[in-house]
């Protein structure tokens, strides 16, 4: 409440564009003063130059400038939460599970089993935290048609969980193109803060981006696009301690990337917004193999896991 009263006290505020920031996701000062001008002016309906005054004074109220030592982040640190996949194997190469706070990124071919493991972390987002969940609501944004709440009721009973009960606090929205796709991002802050979601899973994240800017002469306005889009989401993991499940497609390239000829879409915008980033590839059967291969903390590695109806599992 205190912030919310601060929030309308800085000059150029008054109760109206107190209420659009706070629906946009700031609700404290040092949202506010991290904020660049042209998103808090976007959100607010503000102009430019009263957003950089607005910022310029949340930034003194803030003390933004100021340095915490380690131990300090580390017990910020220990409020990171995890979810279990299924497989052990998948579980060890991410630290003990998917993290909140971050963006991991699942990129690979058809049928690698990006989708199975949006689904599965979905399914166990759900599940009490002694098991290895989160005990949280679950937001699924759809680019490609790829939800199916038959898979999860698969997933659920091999977890030896109540179907109906999962698929209620899964929220799916379709995106149809890629600007609905920013703006249901955006829009999932306000659900996040009424039904405490702890999981936004994008399948698949660059695929209305790639249809829709082709050519060369595209590339700077869709990067730009992803960048923000990227950043929304990343600033969702925080506000919200949740977790950021991003599947990627991959173009082939004539240089090798780790033995396999094939890149993730969307470069170094989305490689260097992500917090991890796993590789999927097909093996024989039911099996395929993760490999990390990027991690701020982790070792690179691989894990062999396989799909099958039950779910994700050794």
């Amino acid at each position: 409440m205190e912030d919310i009263d601060a929030i309308e006290q800085l000059p150029g505020v008054g109760p109206a564009t107190a209420e659009k920031l706070i629906d946009a996701g700031f609700t404290d000062l040092m949202s506010i003063a991290v904020s660049s001008p042209q998103m808090l002016a976007e959100m607010a309906d503000i102009g430019v130059n009263s957003a950089v005054k607005i910022i310029a004074a949340a930034r003194k109220q803030a003390d933004i400038g100021g340095f915490e030592t380690g131990d300090v982040i580390m017990e910020k640190r220990k409020l990171v939460g995890k979810v279990t996949t299924g497989s052990e194997a998948l579980d060890e190469l991410m630290g003990g599970g998917f993290e909140t706070q971050a963006i991991t990124e699942l990129f690979g071919e058809f049928g690698s089993g990006k989708t199975q493991i949006g689904h599965q972390i979905a399914v166990n987002t759900t599940k009490p935290v002694e098991d290895g969940g989160l005990d949280a609501t679950v937001i699924f944004i759809d680019t490609e048609n790829t939800f199916r709440p038959e898979r999860i009721i698969q997933m659920s009973e091999g977890q030896g969980l109540d179907p109906a009960e999962v698929l209620s606090k899964i929220r799916v929205a379709r995106a149809f193109n890629s600007h609905h796709q920013m703006l249901l991002a955006e829009k999932a802050q306000g659900v996040a803060k009424e039904h405490g979601v702890r999981c936004l899973v994008v399948d698949s994240l660059t695929a209305h981006f790639r249809a829709e800017y082709v050519g060369r002469g595209a590339l700077a306005d869709r990067q730009q696009k992803l960048n923000k889009h990227m950043h929304d989401l990343i600033r969702f993991s925080d506000l919200f301690n949740a977790m950021v499940i991003v599947t990627n497609q991959v173009m082939s390239k004539p240089d090798a990337f780790f033995g396999d000829p094939t890149r993730p879409i969307g470069g170094h915008i989305v490689g260097h917004a992500a917090t991890f980033r796993i590789y999927l590839r097909k093996s024989k059967g039911q099996k395929r193999i993760a490999r990390l291969i990027d991690s701020p903390n982790l070792p690179e590695g691989e894990a062999v896991f396989s799909v099958v109806e039950e779910g994700v599992i050794d």
